[in-house]
């Protein structure tokens, strides 16, 4: 494998941003190489989501764009990764015969060996955690796959893109099978990492620089483990974290609503690293539409969990998720989220359309029976609700000075520097020299400062608001640097 160039492509969530820094890790330990260009590397590999048709959509179309370069070089591997592989092995090798291997997100361990196997054989290998024959134990999965090793070579070699910040799983999988989703079936049981081994990865992480964490798990406050004996639960989990010297920031995604205690709110607001944002994903506003989709728990129970987050952690700021146009959706179930919305005051939620999967309990059992023009005019309504809500709310913050971790240049100050340097193009320095920075409470902030903040904490002084940009001017530079020793690129919505 020495001197072979990889390039990977990641699509979905943070898991598989996470998978990705994992497989390159390993890679690189074997000699691979990273590269930009796709059509010349000698390994490819699309890292893939199932969660909508959409996305799987799109990673055939990537994988169809493969075929002029794989019929150039056939010794090019070809590969698909993570939750598509796992949920349509067959119909990826039935519509992409040049795909060389297949692997589901449990099996992601096993690619140096089936690389090798590719070049030997010639032949398409396959590993997924549906398949007895290529199934690895959940031991190996425990010792090889969750590698601090790899993963601190990957990020050496700078693939997570930004040296201050960094995803840590603590917990893979998921028990709750609601009707909609795939994800128990791509990603299997729910199982918690040992929590000492979290520990050495955020203190490996925060050794590096990094100066916010955020954990990852499908339902990371139901995490559990057992530690000599003791079941260490998620608060716990944060307490060990925050103890980390040098670590400013902890978050953690995704909290599963009917899971919540207490224990984890008075973490949030008494640990000196936790952040005061929370991600709760409702679903739906409508409690016939979340029975239909198994979501154990009551838009009753959940608007007491919003009350009692903002009772005992003050100033938190709450996100969420909802689908429009499930199975049997009504006007009038659609107006009861639109009412939710309205209820909670998110700082900013993700709508997707309902889009029927495979294998699950809603594709068996109930009629994906909401034409989609609908679905698109429910998904516009709500996201028109929303924007009022964030707009109201930020401009609401205009005058108040806010800490801001600077994270780099904002997106447009990204574009005008290459137009700069690409087509000689002349920019104001206030556009080019644009920083972009988030709150504790997980605002993204845009103002002008010099190059020598990023990395820094500092007060920022709101002058201006959109629905999902805050602006402001550098109202002290005071801080600690993280000795990043250069600027890095974030992507800003």
């Amino acid at each position: 494998m020495a001197g072979k160039r990889l390039y990977i492509e990641t699509m979905g969530c943070q898991m598989n941003v996470l998978d990705s820094e994992l497989v390159v890790g390993q890679l690189l330990g074997k000699g691979f190489s990273l590269t930009n260009e796709m059509t010349t590397a000698d390994l490819v590999l699309l890292n893939t989501c199932s969660v909508r048709d959409h996305a799987e959509a799109k990673a055939l179309s990537r994988l169809g764009s493969l075929k002029k370069p794989k019929n150039a070089n056939p010794d090019m591997i070809v590969g698909v990764i993570g939750c598509m592989a796992e949920r349509d092995p067959d119909g990826i090798t039935l519509k992409m015969p040049h795909v060389d291997l297949i692997c589901g997100p449990g099996e992601l361990n096993k690619i140096p060996a089936m690389i090798d196997e590719i070049e030997e054989t010639r032949e398409r290998s396959v590993a997924l955690s549906q398949s007895l024959s290529r199934r690895s134990t959940p031991l190996e999965r425990a010792n090889e796959y969750d590698s601090v090793e790899a993963l601190d070579l990957s990020r050496s070699a700078g693939i997570d893109g930004n040296p201050l910040q960094a995803y840590v799983r603590v917990q893979r999988g998921c028990d709750k099978f609601c009707t909609f989703c795939v994800v128990p079936f791509t990603r299997g049981a729910e199982r918690s990492r040992p929590p000492q081994l979290i520990v050495d990865e955020c203190r490996m992480l925060v050794d590096r620089g990094v100066k916010e964490i955020t954990l990852l798990g499908q339902t990371v406050n139901s995490y559990v483990n057992q530690d000599d004996g003791k079941a260490v639960r998620f608060a716990e989990l944060l307490e060990r974290i925050d103890a980390i010297a040098g670590l400013e920031r902890l978050r953690f995604v995704t909290s599963y609503p009917g899971d919540f205690t207490d224990d984890i709110f008075h973490a949030m607001r008494d640990l000196r690293t936790a952040c005061e944002y929370l991600h709760l994903p409702v679903q739906s506003g409508s409690d016939p539409v979340l029975k239909r989709m198994r979501r154990q728990y009551s838009v009753g129970q959940y608007i007491d969990l919003v009350d009692k987050a903002r009772d005992i952690v003050p100033g938190i700021t709450l996100a969420s998720d909802f689908i429009v146009g499930f199975c049997g959706e009504t006007d009038e179930e659609h107006a009861e989220s639109l009412k939710l919305i309205e209820r909670c005051t998110f700082k900013n939620i993700f709508v997707f359309k309902y889009s029927e999967r495979p294998g699950t309990v809603a594709a068996k059992r109930v009629t994906d029976d909401v034409p989609d023009d609908v679905k698109r005019r429910r998904n516009m309504e709500m996201l028109q609700v929303q924007e009022n809500i964030a707009i109201q709310t930020n401009r609401g913050l205009i005058g108040q000075t806010v800490q801001v971790l600077v994270e780099g240049y904002s997106k447009r100050a990204i574009k005008a520097q290459v137009a700069e340097t690409e087509r000689g193009q002349e920019i104001s320095s206030e556009v080019t020299g644009q920083l972009v920075g988030r709150t504790r409470t997980d605002r993204i902030v845009v103002f002008s400062g010099e190059t020598d903040l990023v990395g820094r904490l500092i007060d920022v002084q709101i002058s201006g608001a959109t629905a999902l940009t805050l602006h402001g001017e550098v109202a002290g530079a005071s801080g600690s640097s993280c000795g990043t020793g250069g600027l890095v690129s974030i992507n800003v919505s």
